[in-house]
């Protein structure tokens, strides 16, 4: 069974374990009601049968409109009265109306099994599932070991996932009662979506692009390492932007400390302070989190939060509680007993987790804590008198007032924050009233005073922190640095540009600061980095399989693609590289950093410039030789880039035994000697299924890396070649072809020359 609109996307196989390869096939429907398939007309020996036991007076064998292929009496209108479905016996895709789940009455389990591999649909070793044990969740299984697991059902998502930002393609339900128990989503309007287990293991989340005519990945799961199932042990905290990834939990420390510093976390975490629960604990509030395994926990629906915890405290083996649904406010309760695994920070949304430590660790004794130094502080105020305060509320006014008009905050790192003068500030917020403006205070609070520990990066234009909004909305904060080697006229650039550019692969600026010397630049939050971050780096390279990296391809090409055509403005970027490709929770490319971006007259194809702006490796060779820029410039970036992303390492820093070129000319030295393949990262090499697709990328970067620019495609050339697999031209020489050309540095800084 397959979509009209897709005959190449298989959803459905009645004879999988036993299919066969030609077109002989012979589907027979009984005058009882089983349905039959043989070999060919003269076998006589189904090799598949419905097994149907029950008998029907006028069979009828339908394909409904929804993909349910039934059999049903044939006056029956009853939409839902079937005698057999093909719901009921699912393979490797779940889409809208099929149950993920157990019937509790008939034993009947509806699950998803993987292919053995694309050419063989027989049950691979891969299941996606609803445990049903304990707290329902989805899980993905490898034989009998559990691989992945979504967190606790809260009435609205999964706790593991993140919240939902305006889906308007389907919704999604978990039934839970005492016949059955089952998840389900359902499509809105007219769009297509489908779940999928693939032979890796991976769960992902497909919708048909009806434009383009071809399926995008939403999500998928496990999406980074953190997604493996209790990688940290119990009490561990994994969170995917620390380094390493694995910390425990506020209040505990590693059970076995040398092997947790040498990587190793299976041990886990335990509490620093031992529980007392004949004296008295108490719990500790754990936020944005997704909720551990719910193999062993208890539910009352019946009562609300505050009654969950007491429950909890009088039961010394409850371990954890939370709010069993959030879609009524916060009622039910869900507890947890025995060790808490497989926790694991999550960017947007997750789950409130209130955890059993010591009283002492506990925030009822921090309260207790904190409202005794207010007591006391209120009481000597009281004693010193009214008078005093308020002399001292006019000293700390004046002193900070002081503080801001140098641009150096208490608390803040010195030295980070330089800018134009007030009077520019009000310019700024004259010439772009559309973007929003937020004040020094309001970031200040968003980064706690920019905290060292909310430093998530630094670039040519200065240091990036990750803010909290008091909506609770994740930020990247972006400030001018007083070494930056750039300076008003980029940041300008940055806000002119960008502020007026919206595509789902550009990263998306939310508002500016240019209060008194501080100039700075609110983005939205990125919780997987940047691209350099994950392809460059030993280990977090590993763990990158092909789609993630051709999904990445994909959509720098058609955030440039955007630029150079379907913006209102036609954007060259200039700097395109590794480190201003940002990913956010779904993998997905955004390009960022516009300080160096140059706008085209509708009817310009080329400028000159005196001032070259770029990265050495990336840079085209009439760009970095002769100063002619342009929207081929960009191209040559892109292909660049996308040869680093397949392969893992830097063009310039590309070292081979055998000779002296970069990158991109030992791959063209690979490819003309019918070796591409060599060139692909050999922790992806062996997924032989996208062979032709890694091939196919490669030859397109290679176009795209060509050293005349009148031979390099344009972006709609590029994306249209990634999306399809008709024949492609041969490419030529590659530019800079021979080391030496040109001396430089491939840093993630950006690189600012003086012109010939």
């Amino acid at each position: 069974m397959w979509y009209r609109i897709s005959s190449s996307t298989v959803i459905w196989v009645a004879n999988r374990e036993i299919p066969i390869n030609s077109t002989s096939g012979v589907l027979k429907l009984t005058t009882s009601g089983t349905l039959n398939i043989f070999r060919n007309t003269s076998d006589l020996t189904p090799i598949w049968s419905s097994n149907a036991s029950f008998s029907v007076q006028n069979p009828v064998a339908e394909l409904r409109e929804n993909g349910n292929f039934v059999i049903r009496e044939e006056n029956d209108d009853n939409p839902v009265s079937f005698f057999w479905q093909s719901f009921d016996h699912p393979t490797d895709t779940l889409f809208s109306g099929m149950k993920l789940g157990k019937n509790f009455v008939t034993g009947q389990e509806w699950y998803l099994s993987c292919w053995k591999n694309s050419d063989d649909p027989a049950q691979g070793e891969y299941t996606y599932r609803l445990d049903p044990t304990g707290y329902p969740h989805n899980v993905i299984m490898k034989g009998q070991n559990l691989t992945f697991q979504t967190g606790a059902w809260n009435g609205v998502r999964f706790s593991g996932r993140p919240k939902s930002s305006g889906n308007t393609m389907y919704t999604h339900k978990v039934v839970i009662n005492k016949e059955e128990v089952y998840y389900m989503f359902e499509q809105i309007n007219s769009s297509v979506s489908r779940l999928m287990i693939n032979q890796s293991g991976k769960g992902q989340r497909w919708t048909w692009l009806q434009q383009a005519q071809k399926w995008s990945i939403l999500y998928e799961v496990p999406s980074d390492n953190c997604d493996n199932y209790n990688i940290c042990g119990a009490y561990g905290d994994c969170n995917i932007n620390n380094g390493p990834v694995c910390g425990c939990l506020e209040k505990f420390v590693p059970i076995d400390v040398d092997a947790w510093t040498k990587g190793d976390w299976g041990s886990g975490c335990t509490r620093k302070k031992p529980l007392d629960c004949q004296k008295g604990d108490g719990f500790r509030k754990y936020s944005h989190i997704k909720e551990p395994d719910t193999l062993s926990t208890w539910i009352d629906e019946r009562i609300n939060l505050k009654e969950c915890k007491k429950s909890c405290l009088r039961n010394c083996s409850c371990m954890a509680y939370a709010s069993l649904n959030i879609s009524k406010g916060e009622t039910g309760c869900l507890q947890w007993f025995g060790d808490l695994k497989d926790i694991r920070e999550v960017s947007e949304g997750g789950a409130d987790l209130f955890i059993r430590v010591a009283f002492s660790d506990s925030d009822r004794e921090k309260n207790k804590a904190t409202f005794i130094i207010s007591l006391s502080v209120v009481g000597g105020v009281c004693l010193l008198g009214l008078p005093l305060a308020f002399c001292i509320w006019k000293i700390i006014k004046k002193k900070s007032k002081l503080k801001r008009s140098k641009g150096i905050l208490q608390g803040s790192p010195k030295g980070i924050l330089r800018g134009s003068s007030k009077e520019h500030s009000n310019m700024s917020q004259k010439e772009d009233p559309d973007l929003p403006y937020f004040s020094l205070t309001t970031l200040l609070h968003a980064t706690n005073n920019f905290a060292n520990s909310n430093k998530i990066g630094q670039g040519g234009f200065g240091p990036v922190f990750k803010g909290i909004l008091e909506d609770g909305q994740q930020v990247a904060v972006k400030c001018l640095s007083e070494t930056s080697t750039q300076g008003t006229n980029e940041f300008m650039n940055e806000v002119k540009f960008i502020a007026k550019l919206q595509h789902r692969n550009l990263v998306r600026l939310l508002g500016y600061c240019t209060d008194e010397e501080n100039k700075m630049l609110i983005y939205e939050y990125m919780p997987n980095k940047s691209l350099d971050w994950h392809i460059f780096n030993e280990f977090r390279n590993k763990l990158l399989d092909w789609p993630k990296r051709f999904h990445i391809i994909d959509g720098i090409a058609r955030g440039l693609l955007y630029l150079h055509q379907d913006s209102r403005l036609r954007i060259v970027h200039r700097d395109l590289k590794a480190s201003n490709i940002l990913l956010d929770v779904k993998m997905d490319a955004k390009i960022s950093d516009f300080g160096t971006a140059r706008s085209f007259r509708e009817n310009e194809t080329t400028a000159s410039t005196n001032q070259l702006a770029g990265t050495f490796g990336y840079m085209p060779p009439e760009y970095a030789l002769d100063g002619i820029l342009s929207v081929k410039s960009d191209v040559f970036s892109f292909g660049v880039l996308a040869l680093e992303t397949v392969c893992g390492k830097r063009n310039r820093e590309f070292i081979h035994s055998d000779h002296l070129q970069h990158l991109s000319g030992h791959a063209w030295r690979l490819h003309r000697e019918g070796r591409t393949l060599e060139l692909v990262h050999q922790n992806i090499s062996q997924e032989s299924d996208y062979a032709l697709e890694m091939i196919r990328t490669i030859h397109i970067a290679l176009l795209c890396v060509q050293q005349s620019r009148e031979e390099r495609p344009d972006m709609a050339t590029v994306v249209l070649m990634l999306g399809s697999n008709g024949e492609l031209p041969m490419p030529s020489q590659p530019g800079f072809f021979t080391e030496g050309n040109i001396v430089g540095s491939d840093a993630d800084d950006n690189t600012l020359l003086e012109g010939r």
